[in-house]
């Protein structure tokens, strides 16, 4: 696996000619490899905006709670949502994850589901309800269990694995 990085020029140490625009290009062989200046903005309990397009051909947004194992990207969802059948309809999503005490430092990920994974799988559908409650204690750290499913029908999750397939990177955390 190789995941190319885009990494752009910034502001955080002054005004500089061309600054916002790509600096370098470089590949990592993980994103374990990431530098730690934007691999927190993962580890951290920010949100990312997920980038997915509607079956009207624009992309449609949604503030979400990012999470990943190893290299790939865990998008966790609600299995009659919209979104949801967008993703299945066009497996390439886009996130960015911007620190939210200085939003000249960000990082931005584009990924492709490689599989789907139902909460009603008889084998794997624990893994769906037991990342859900991971996220749920990194993002709210109220209790252990997903807090939020909707209580007037038996909600059921969908896990989408994805690949990284491109990152870009900006600015500095402080």
């Amino acid at each position: 696996m190789s995941v190319r990085v885009s990494r752009f020029l910034d502001v955080s140490e002054g005004v500089q000619p061309n600054q916002f625009s790509v600096g370098s290009h470089d590949s990592i062989a993980s994103i374990s490899d990431l530098d730690e200046t934007y691999k927190q903005l993962m580890d951290k309990p920010y949100a990312c905006v997920m980038a997915v397009m509607g079956t009207n051909g624009r992309p449609n947004l949604t503030p979400m709670w990012f999470d990943y194992e190893g290299d790939k990207v865990l998008v966790n969802v609600a299995g009659q949502r919209k979104k949801t059948e967008w993703i299945r309809n066009n497996p390439e999503i886009s996130m960015l994850i911007m620190n939210p005490e200085n939003m000249y430092h960000w990082l931005s990920l584009k990924v492709t589901v490689d599989r789907e994974i139902s909460e009603d799988d008889p084998d794997e559908g624990e893994r769906v309800t037991e990342q859900l409650d991971r996220i749920w204690v990194k993002y709210v750290g109220d209790g252990d269990t997903y807090g939020l499913r909707d209580p007037s029908f038996d909600e059921r999750r969908v896990l989408f694995e994805c690949t990284v397939d491109r990152i870009a990177t900006f600015g500095q955390p402080g």
